[in-house]
């Protein structure tokens, strides 16, 4: 099975007298699986999804992510792939309030130069397939918690990148929201979408997760497998 994350040896220290904060760890993510990543705070769940992301490099170590070392690339290049391989779902969103919800999702496709036409066309097939299409033409404010998350899942997917990250997803959503999340996060994984999800959240990682690890003080404590995912 294809590999689309493989980290050997990685470990990031932020002080150089202190403990890593994050491992030695090696860890690789198939195409398709659903990995959950828990752990306490401070367990290192964070630094791992930034230097799976790109957004912090190991102090070392190895991180290829869908074929590329990208610790070793430039910021520039670095910023290049992520718009091209990676899409991240955070947890407020990050959406622009002055764009409407079709221009939010469209604006990664246009910054890697796809046509308007074929962005709002790809948009257009993300916000159906989400159930967000009535609100295509509204801003942010408007929307619901849950309803923007969605509109930055579609805005993650925009690119159809190989892998999706989510980073406490329904961590700043009501029950009923973060049920709606918990759904949607199912259906991408069932569709064959290669996802990295860091939670608290336990049920949600055994409800959308095929694998999870567990990390604790920056190391590997649990790695396991999912029977099914419901």
């Amino acid at each position: 099975m294809n590999q689309v994350i493989e980290l050997e040896g990685v470990a990031k220290r932020y002080d150089t007298a202190g403990a890593p904060a994050l491992g030695p760890l090696t860890l690789s993510v198939a195409k398709g699986e659903a990995l959950a990543v828990t752990g306490p705070s401070g367990s290192g769940k964070s630094t791992l999804l930034n230097l799976i992301a790109g957004l912090d490099k190991p102090t070392e170590g190895s991180v290829l992510v869908a074929g590329r070392r990208i610790d070793q690339l430039s910021e520039h290049a670095l910023a290049k792939f992520r718009r091209e391989h990676i899409g991240i779902a955070f947890q407020f969103f990050n959406l622009l309030d002055d764009l409407t919800v079709t221009d939010n999702i469209q604006l990664p496709a246009q910054l890697t130069g796809t046509s308007r036409r074929a962005a709002a066309a790809r948009a257009g097939e993300l916000m159906e397939m989400l159930g967000i299409q009535k609100h295509a033409r509204a801003y942010p404010g408007r929307l619901s918690g849950g309803e923007r998350q969605r509109v930055g899942v579609a805005r993650a997917l925009i690119n159809r990148p190989e892998l999706l990250l989510a980073d406490e997803p329904t961590g700043a959503l009501d029950s009923a929201s973060g049920a709606e999340v918990r759904k949607l996060l199912i259906d991408l994984h069932r569709g064959g979408q290669t996802i990295v999800l860091v939670t608290h959240d336990l049920a949600l990682a055994e409800a959308c997760a095929s694998r999870t690890i567990h990390l604790v003080d920056g190391h590997l404590a649990l790695d396991t497998y999912a029977q099914a995912v419901r």
